[in-house]
């Protein structure tokens, strides 16, 4: 009977019996529950181009709304604070904004996941049991082969959805990193492309006039587009960087997450000639924004940052975490004939 796994389960699940047996009819067919991990995502839009219609107002109504206002205020009132050249402006920003906002979230998005992968055994261990119960109990009732699955399915799910619950973990959580991180991306984008076209509201010396003249390099003029391209294909090779390594780390992708990372694939390459339609200092913010992502990634992969995030360890931990990655990126790319 499917009470006999109420000693090998923990005490916060219900017997499974007590779904199996009451009522009469068979269960609705449950939504799996397995939620695969997902990477991070960079959106292939261009904040630059405004089409007629609908699309005009739509963006014109983001480049008017609180959250771009707020992003410009954050932009101006580190300038001001730093003194710097814009340039430096938008790179110490960024890195400040990854640092403080993003790197937590990745922390906490890394914790709720290595506790998810512990879980796995357990829920291994669930599923062999309940389906030796549901099989006795369908030789002993009848049940056909779909009353059967649908049995298995509604009362795994609701025992997978109890052990999230017990160990506060449920695999949504991790998603709260590209919640936050996505609309901060669009918005401080927004911010400067307002600044560059001057549609920012600001006191004093037009930023317009300031970031014309305040770039280095190959784009002195951080209103203008970097002809030579250097920006956007430095944004698209660090974002491919970035979904390389996650490839790199996962072995035995399902093919949601093979379809996933594909995508994302040419997502990176759309990036390009994304960034190479936008003013210099967007291309400069995104060229940050991917880099720092890039070595947050990185950071993330130390044994000892990981400790001192208090994240659990978990069996696919590695103790060589860097030299793991280039030995796995060196027999992919390199060595393979």
């Amino acid at each position: 009977m499917l009470c006999r796994l109420r000693t090998r389960w923990p005490r916060s699940l219900r017997p499974t019996s007590q779904l199996l047996i009451a009522g009469s009819g068979p269960p609705p067919a449950p939504a799996s529950c397995a939620q695969p991990r997902l990477p991070t995502m960079w959106v292939a839009a261009s904040v630059s181009a405004v089409a007629p219609g609908g699309v005009g107002r739509w963006y014109e109504a983001l480049a008017e709304s609180a959250p771009v206002r707020a992003a410009e205020d954050v932009l101006l009132g580190a300038h001001a604070a730093l003194g710097l050249p814009w340039w430096g402006s938008i790179l110490l920003t960024t890195a400040t904004l990854r640092g403080a906002v993003t790197l937590p979230l990745a922390a906490y998005q890394q914790y709720i996941l290595a506790k998810v992968e512990n879980l796995q055994p357990e829920i291994k261990n669930i599923a062999r049991h309940l389906n030796q119960e549901v099989a006795i109990h369908a030789r002993q009732l009848g049940w056909s082969k779909r009353v059967s699955k649908l049995t298995y399915l509604k009362n795994m799910r609701r025992l997978v959805s109890e052990l999230y619950v017990r160990d506060n973990c449920h695999p949504f959580k991790a998603t709260v990193l590209v919640w936050i991180q996505l609309p901060m991306w669009i918005f401080v984008s927004v911010a400067l492309r307002n600044f560059c076209i001057g549609a920012a509201h600001s006191e004093g010396i037009s930023v317009q006039e300031q970031l014309a003249s305040g770039g280095v390099l190959w784009f002195p003029d951080l209103t203008a587009l970097d002809s030579t391209w250097i920006l956007p294909v430095s944004v698209g090779v660090i974002n491919l960087l970035i979904v390389e390594i996650f490839a790199l780390q996962k072995s035995g992708m399902s093919p949601f997450q093979m379809y996933i990372t594909h995508f994302v694939r040419v997502v990176s390459v759309l990036m390009i000639p994304v960034a190479a339609t936008v003013p210099s200092s967007v291309a400069l913010y995104w060229f940050c924004s991917s880099f720092m992502g890039l070595s947050q990634n990185l950071l993330l992969r130390s044994p000892g940052f990981r400790q001192l995030c208090r994240i659990p360890p978990t069996k696919s931990d590695s103790d060589t975490p860097y030299k793991d990655l280039f030995a796995a990126f060196y027999a992919k790319f390199i060595s393979r004939k």
